[in-house]
């Protein structure tokens, strides 16, 4: 164990973490039983190794009516058996929607990644309003209720880690319940990034106002960069006139009330991914990944269906790729998998049809009966994402906006052919892994695909030498020195 984690478990500190999606959904299979699959996404893939060395309750929202039924009870998440304490809150199915489907997604989320077309959206109107207050702080307040009861089961001294865009009202709420000598330690992570204070206009001033009002109720905030941490810091200063934000301490005083804010760029448990890699599930892909690359080159990219991570102009850049050095052409794949992602918002529908006809464009000019020069495989396979990531010559990560993005990590860590990181400026990685990565702006279709060209006929000794540094640095700065570096910065406020 590592540790800082260990001593957490041995002083017997209690953490709560909140987030809209829990590390288990449970469902019934066709024989009526019920089914236990671990939850997706970047804060589970992180933190299911984790959370069962310490005395950890994990509080989300039920998302199947077996959820609901099932409300609280101890779960394995990782294969060490290590258990945690899963409790559900269940909105009802219009509180739900409005807080999710309508307030943080698409509104917030595509605010903070800078998404929207203003001249178009977003249009904020009275059904805009109703989903804020029914839906947003309705589902934010049964959280912070969530939390308080549990805290009343909880020894002190507690840490409850708040969870990213869906949570941004809870702190504010908790520390209006609690009496001031009962209150825990409150730290709140926002894993998608945070834009400068001009883009924060696009909300009307009383939400807007009551985001900052609460994210300043917590004790510490947690952004994935440096940047974010000063457009944060920049944001309280234009919107908060009676805040004292002071630069260099990176603090904000509001209402007798001292709130740090600090970078704790998220990462991967490098131990347990390369021992995944062997794994059964994992070696059970491989002759499929072999099938497609077809000793071809191989280009991939791997990404949630959504506008932010840029997969169409990835399409074009590998179209003109092939146009400017069509000596490429069958000597290379591009594979992209690709998980559906909220589906149940018009936005990323209508862009699952715009990167398929984009792809198909693609492969109706270029291929041939013995070459598909782009694959889709659509579905959730983290064992297949894996065992590609094994093979790639070129790993694509063009976002127009990321937190981090955890691609860019796993990517290195378990690849066999010394691949190539073409990383996007605009992504949390690139802080870390740019200087080894080929680094290109997400807008510029043609410097991506001299970059993926650069990266396809780049000499042996330059591509083990840059992986080389890519693994050093993730393996040094990796899930639980995230997490440490978290507890380490509690530790120093209560002190």
């Amino acid at each position: 164990m590592n540790k800082c984690l260990e001593d957490t478990a041995q002083h017997k500190k209690s953490i709560i973490i909140s987030s809209n999606r829990g590390p288990v959904t449970f469902t019934r299979n066709s024989s009526g039983e019920l089914v236990t699959q671990r939850g997706s996404g970047g804060l589970v893939t992180a933190l299911k190794d984790i959370v069962g060395e310490i005395n950890a309750t994990w509080i989300s929202c039920a998302l199947t009516q077996e959820d609901t039924d099932w409300k609280e009870g101890m779960v394995s998440l990782a294969e060490t058996g290590d258990q945690v304490l899963v409790k559900f809150i269940s909105p009802n199915k219009e509180e739900y929607e409005g807080y999710y489907n309508v307030i943080a997604n698409p509104l917030l989320w595509f605010l903070q990644h800078s998404m929207w077309n203003l001249p178009n959206a977003p249009i904020i109107n009275q059904a805009t309003w109703k989903a804020w207050k029914e839906g947003y702080t309705a589902v934010n307040r049964q959280f912070a209720e969530a939390i308080r009861n549990q805290l009343d089961f909880t020894p002190k001294p507690a840490l409850v880690m708040l969870q990213d865009y869906h949570q941004y009202l809870v702190a504010k709420f908790l520390r209006e319940s609690i009496p001031a000598r009962e209150r825990p330690t409150i730290l709140h992570f926002s894993h998608i990034p945070w834009p400068g204070p001009e883009y924060w206009r696009i909300l009307p001033p009383a939400m807007r106002q009551d985001i900052l009002v609460s994210m300043c109720a917590a004790d510490i905030l947690g952004f994935q960069t440096k940047a974010d941490v000063l457009d944060f810091l920049r944001t309280c200063q234009t919107y908060m006139p009676r805040a004292s934000v002071k630069y260099k301490p990176q603090r904000i005083w509001y209402r007798n009330h001292a709130t740090y804010v600090r970078e704790f760029p998220i990462s991967i448990d490098v131990h347990a991914l390369r021992a995944f890699a062997q794994s059964e599930e994992v070696l059970s892909h491989q002759q499929d990944i072999s099938n497609i690359i077809s000793n071809r080159k191989l280009i991939l990219r791997i990404d949630r269906i959504e506008p932010s991570k840029n997969i169409v102009r990835g399409f074009k850049a590998f179209e003109e790729l092939l146009t400017i050095y069509p000596e490429q052409l069958e000597k290379v794949s591009f594979l992209a998998l690709l998980v559906p992602s909220r589906m149940d918002v018009k936005e990323y529908k209508t862009y699952l049809d715009d990167l398929m006809a984009a792809a198909g464009h693609v492969n109706a000019t270029f291929g041939t009966p013995e070459w598909e020069p782009i694959r889709v495989l659509v579905g959730e396979s983290y064992p297949r994402a894996i065992a590609a990531l094994k093979h790639y010559d070129v790993l694509l990560v063009n976002s127009i906006a990321d937190g981090m993005n955890l691609v860019a990590k796993e990517g290195p860590i378990v690849n066999q052919r010394d691949g190539v990181l073409v990383l996007s400026e605009r992504t949390g990685a690139q802080e870390q892994l740019g200087v080894s990565a080929i680094t290109i702006s997400p807008c510029d279709v043609y410097a991506t695909a001299e970059a993926i060209y650069q990266g396809l006929i780049m000499p042996a000794n330059e591509r083990r030498e840059r992986s080389e540094r890519l693994r050093w640095i993730i393996e040094k700065e990796d899930i639980h020195d995230w997490f440490c570096k978290q507890l380490d910065a509690v530790e120093k406020l209560t002190m």
